[in-house]
């Protein structure tokens, strides 16, 4: 099954109860109701609906087919209305049509479970529900908890979704496929399975840059940064991305001691590494530490939460709450506060195991590298350390702006994740829907940050001083001042681009949230 939640359209298609199926029934009376665009539809509690699986549904057990399409979108439309956060805006949507029917399974609930997210929009015009997902239960377990997904070991940027879109690599990991076939950060994308990065067929393209299965093979072509053509035919193997890409120590110009942290996925696997980064600073006596969240689309929570613990120190975070989760008005009751933990989780089992003190830095000050890719559980870092008075000095480019966050539920072998929380720091913000942005010295109110915009540097490794975003931080340090060369520009448009087709990169979406749960 393919997540769709990003790039359907919204369909509304009527007034009738979403109770039915491909076979025509409908819902049973119920004890609840839900609204939706003026119309009250009866539900049942979505424990009663539950695991009521299709028989031709591939992720459900053999043991669990003993319901039908119809049970699982009834299951669907319940638990929307006990969990989603803004119950009262979902749409009143025909599940009998033929968009959400068919043989299937999987593709009809995406559809429908899409069709029920809210149409409202931001102050900025945007979709204000852009993130709400869906997995096979397998596959978002078994990224989640060891951060493993078919691809070629790389990330991919995009600066605009439609021509010129300036599709590039970002980073490669070493020693995995696109790594031993030359590929490098900084290579442009020209054409995928003969797709040109620019044409129409956005569907190939998004399938060559992010194969649903291991062994598939697709051809690809990349202009390198030194203007050499490339093209290599790439076999998608099972790949687990390093949470942290890199850590080391700079020397600015004073002699200060600066730790620099590439920090790109929030998952479990990502607690070791964080950790001994934090201990190797702390030998090396840093005095200011440049964290690189450009690439990092969030994950757990408690992850962002001992990160921001272990940046800030007991001094600063102690009494203090990390995120207080928010829900909708029929779960006020289960309002939590998320803390600063204090203690690594060692997950094991999906639980907490031998949990041990978290060293920390005691740091007043950070530097966060941002660009649109920056989500969710990596915003609620900048977030939740604003809220015990850390200054975050942004330096790139606006954040994607997902204050939400979600709790996995499971039904007949498909994850969930309808947004189900906002997540409020320590002073009660959560204002930034439409991203963080650096607006510049002496500025820092609401979702506007001290900082310098300024664009991706693909021309240096993450790791050379020299690179545009690293190296603004470590002159800001110094002087208060934004670099001259900002690097903002929009690629030139290329010849023969085939008109302005949108495309949405197909980065798994559990890479780019804010999973509560766990701790």
């Amino acid at each position: 099954m393919k997540v769709q939640t990003l790039t359907t359209a919204l369909l509304c298609l009527g007034l009738a109860a979403c109770g039915g199926g491909g076979g025509g029934d409908s819902s049973a009376p119920n004890t609840g109701t839900g609204t939706g665009t003026g119309i009250t539809e009866t539900l049942l509690p979505s424990a009663s609906l539950a695991q009521q699986c299709a028989s031709t549904n591939p992720h459900a057990g053999s043991a669990q087919k003993i319901g039908s399409l119809s049970s699982e979108k009834r299951w669907l439309r319940s638990y929307f209305d006990e969990a989603y956060l803004w119950p009262e805006d979902v749409p009143s949507v025909n599940a009998n049509a033929a968009e959400y029917s068919g043989s299937d399974v999987a593709v009809a609930l995406d559809r429908y479970f899409d069709a029920l997210r809210s149409p409202k929009l931001t102050d900025s015009g945007a979709r204000r529900d852009q993130f709400s997902f869906t997995m096979p239960t397998l596959e978002w377990t078994q990224l989640a908890d060891s951060g493993i997904e078919a691809g070629y070991g790389l990330e991919w940027v995009m600066a605009s979704p439609t021509p010129p879109r300036g599709i590039k690599v970002a980073y490669v990991i070493a020693g995995g496929v696109a790594d031993r076939m030359g590929v490098r950060r900084g290579d442009s994308l020209l054409s995928a399975d003969g797709a040109g990065v620019d044409a129409s067929e956005v569907a190939t393209l998004n399938a060559a840059m992010y194969p649903s299965a291991t062994g598939q093979a697709h051809s690809f072509s990349f202009r390198a940064t030194d203007g050499s053509l490339k093209t290599p035919s790439l076999i998608s193997a099972s790949t687990a991305k390093p949470p942290v890409l890199l850590r080391q120590v700079l020397t600015a110009p004073d002699g200060a001691r600066i730790g620099h942290l590439v920090f790109n996925d929030h998952v479990a696997t990502a607690e070791a590494p964080l950790i001994e980064a934090v201990n190797h600073f702390k030998t090396q006596g840093i005095s200011d530490l440049v964290l690189d969240l450009r690439y990092n689309g969030g994950g757990y929570l408690f992850i962002a939460s001992e990160l921001a613990y272990m940046i800030a120190g007991p001094a600063r975070t102690g009494g203090h709450v990390f995120e207080r989760l928010s829900y909708n008005s029929k779960r006020s009751s289960e309002a939590r506060d998320t803390p600063f933990y204090a203690t690594s989780c060692n997950l094991v089992a999906n639980r907490c195991s031998n949990e041990q003190p978290l060293p920390t830095l005691n740091l007043g000050r950070v530097y966060v590298l941002t660009q649109s890719g920056t989500c969710s559980a990596s915003e609620a870092i900048i977030n939740g350390l604003r809220g015990v008075d850390v200054e975050v000095i942004q330096l790139g480019n606006e954040t994607c702006g997902k204050p939400y966050g979600f709790t996995a539920k499971d039904n007949c072998g498909i994850s969930y994740f309808p947004i189900e929380f906002v997540g409020v720091n320590a002073k009660g913000f959560a204002d930034y829907s439409d991203g963080f942005v650096p607006a510049g010295t002496g500025v820092g109110g609401g979702r506007k940050l001290p900082g310098c915009q300024l664009a991706d540097d693909f021309d240096h490794a993450l790791s050379d001083p020299a690179e545009r975003l690293l190296a603004g931080a470590i002159s800001y340090r110094t002087s208060g001042q934004c670099p001259v060369n900002t690097g903002l520009s929009r690629p030139q448009a290329a010849v023969g681009a085939e008109g302005g087709v949108p495309m949405v990169l197909q980065r798994a979406p559990a890479r780019g949230n804010r999973i509560a749960g766990v701790r």
